[in-house]
């Protein structure tokens, strides 16, 4: 990697991190990110997906003011510890992690961001809520590009290797030049290198490559707990967001229709031109469009009116 991109690499990883600190809940070293009023009992909760990091969300959540911000690594991801042994990686365990790190700061209400795998974690969140088992009062849910009806996504061919008898042959010849290529077919709008290149510094980081078919084995949970997940959400009784980048070629448009029709008076919100990842490709658009669900107030940027909608710039 030419000199100049590993700076601008370690500058980006190491400003995020600088954010944040380390916490030890039920064991495991996690990265956690408070920002905002640290006496604030309500908090806009992230959950972030597979492979990457609450990194993820950075450019989204600077672009919005108002409640508290919550954001963790997920343990095997990020900053977090990735323990080879000793740790399911299941996604009830990461609830369990998300709802210690809400109980350590005496979080009452949470306002639920999230998306790909997070969107399981948060669905986990819920049927605990159904189960009146939730120690905190969830607010709103906003859901993005997550496949929680797992029959109708797609996988990677990377995603696919992951979980076959392949998978230690593939995590030893992984690659940043394989992982930028695949990331690149899910999206609708180019990243930037050095935002590649951060994605997959943090996904080395504390040999995390190896730790990959262990993660991933959340894909089989869809399948395990469809019924726990799937379920509450045709119960749902507080705001919900649908928010969806309708070239996402993984958790297909199909998904989020449905997901839309499951919640009662759930808002769609699609974003054409985006893929996968909507916090990554179009920042300021998801921002704008959390703030107007969420009546919150947002910094506004070039390229946009006295309203504060899109603007043709340039």
């Amino acid at each position: 990697m030419p000199e100049q991109e590993i700076a601008r690499e370690n500058e980006l990883v190491q400003a995020w991190f600088e954010r944040g600190g380390i916490e030890r809940l039920g064991g495991i070293d996690c990265f956690v990110v408070d920002q905002g009023d640290p006496d604030s009992d309500v908090a806009m909760l992230w959950l972030h997906g597979f492979p990457s990091s609450s990194l993820d969300w950075r450019a989204v959540v600077d672009r919005m003011s108002g409640p508290r911000m919550l954001l963790m690594d997920f343990p095997g991801f990020g900053f977090s510890a990735k323990p080879r042994s000793g740790y399911s990686y299941s996604l009830v365990d990461q609830a369990d992690r998300v709802l210690m790190m809400l109980a350590a700061r005496d979080i009452r209400r949470v306002h639920l961001v999230a998306h790909d795998m997070g969107t399981s974690v948060a669905c986990e969140l819920l049927a605990r809520r159904e189960m009146g088992l939730l120690p905190v009062a969830v607010e709103s849910v906003a859901l993005m590009n997550g496949s929680v009806f797992i029959e109708q996504a797609r996988l990677t061919p990377s995603q696919k290797l992951l979980r076959s008898p392949l998978a230690g042959t593939y995590t030893r010849v992984a690659s940043q030049r394989l992982f930028r290529w695949q990331i690149r077919k899910i999206l609708g709008r180019p990243l930037a290198d050095d935002e590649l290149a951060a994605m997959w510094a943090l996904m080395r980081r504390n040999d995390g490559i190896r730790t990959l078919p262990q993660t991933i084995a959340y894909v089989d949970e869809r399948y395990r707990f469809y019924q726990r997940w799937t379920g509450p959400l045709a119960q749902l009784d507080v705001p919900a967001q649908v928010i969806w980048g309708r070239r996402d070629p993984v958790a297909v448009p199909a998904i989020a229709e449905r997901l839309a029709a499951t919640i009662p008076g759930a808002e769609l919100e699609w974003m054409d031109d985006v893929g996968h990842f909507p916090m990554l490709e179009a920042p300021e658009e998801l921002a704008v469009i959390l703030a107007r669900f969420l009546s919150l107030p947002y910094k506004r940027s070039p390229g946009r009116d006295r309203s504060g909608r899109l603007v043709a710039v340039g």
